[in-house]
């Protein structure tokens, strides 16, 4: 049986500027009053159109994940990692999470799930989902901070299908490494070391810099993440540890938005 877990194993936010408008003197002997009003209203609903269209509104899928503990509700990035969220919404839309357990737990790490039911039977998955760890970072993602939801994966990065975890700790050796524009990359700094030329496939492929994709964060329920992160831990079905004592099932995972 092939386990899906977290690698490498814990060691251990636009501002729009506004110019002013600047008007020319419009001579009396031209315009009426009335003109001039009727300029300046078209003027000012033209500016607001304008000012609407530059500013839409996002509006990101939200998923609650429904536990024996309580509700945690999602929101995703699907600007950040549009196949990462298209993969996670299927597996929703499929209701392959409902029955499934939180199977790993470490306490100032992460909480992982998504990949077993309560008697350890792995569930059938699709095809992996292409890494965008680095995509997703270099496009304003977050990192893998306290409260954002990453995919878990083997140690190959194109490896991840539906198990997910939840960042209880700021984790930046999760982070991936984004890769400088060119190819051959002109000049890549890593570990206080430079190199040069590097082809850009060496770099993009490299599993040391991938790290783990961050799709979305827990909008509500933190509190019950937290109840999570606190179960006691230990050995239990093929798992040598860090599976939690008292068993935290997934009840239903349900697009709420």
């Amino acid at each position: 049986m092939q386990l899906t877990l977290i690698w490498p194993e814990p060691n251990a936010r636009l501002l729009f500027q506004h110019k002013p408008f600047h008007f020319m003197h419009l001579s009396k002997t031209l315009f009426t009053s009335k003109v001039v009003q009727a300029l300046l209203a078209l003027l000012a609903l033209s500016c607001t159109s304008l000012f609407a269209q530059s500013t839409p509104k996002v509006d990101n899928p939200h998923v609650k994940i429904s536990t024996n503990l309580g509700d945690v509700v999602l929101e995703l990035y699907p600007d950040k990692a549009p196949k990462t969220v298209a993969n996670f919404l299927q597996y929703v839309k499929d209701r392959h999470y409902d029955g499934t357990i939180f199977h790993r737990v470490i306490p100032g790490f992460m909480v992982q799930g998504g990949g077993y039911t309560k008697t350890f039977a792995e569930k059938p998955t699709r095809a992996p989902v292409m890494h965008e760890g680095q995509a997703a970072l270099a496009k304003g993602g977050d990192k893998n901070v306290m409260g954002t939801v990453a995919m878990a994966r083997t140690s190959e990065p194109n490896s991840a299908t539906s198990q997910f975890f939840i960042n209880v700790a700021d984790n930046a050796f999760l982070d991936p490494t984004v890769v400088p524009p060119g190819d051959p990359v002109p000049s890549f700094n890593y570990n206080g070391k430079t190199y040069t030329n590097i082809p850009r496939a060496n770099l993009e492929n490299n599993p040391k810099l991938v790290g783990y994709t961050v799709f979305g964060k827990v909008v509500s329920g933190m509190d019950v993440v937290d109840k999570i992160k606190s179960i006691p831990t230990g050995p239990s079905g093929p798992f040598p540890s860090d599976v939690p004592k008292t068993s935290v099932i997934i009840t239903s995972a349900s697009i709420i938005k």
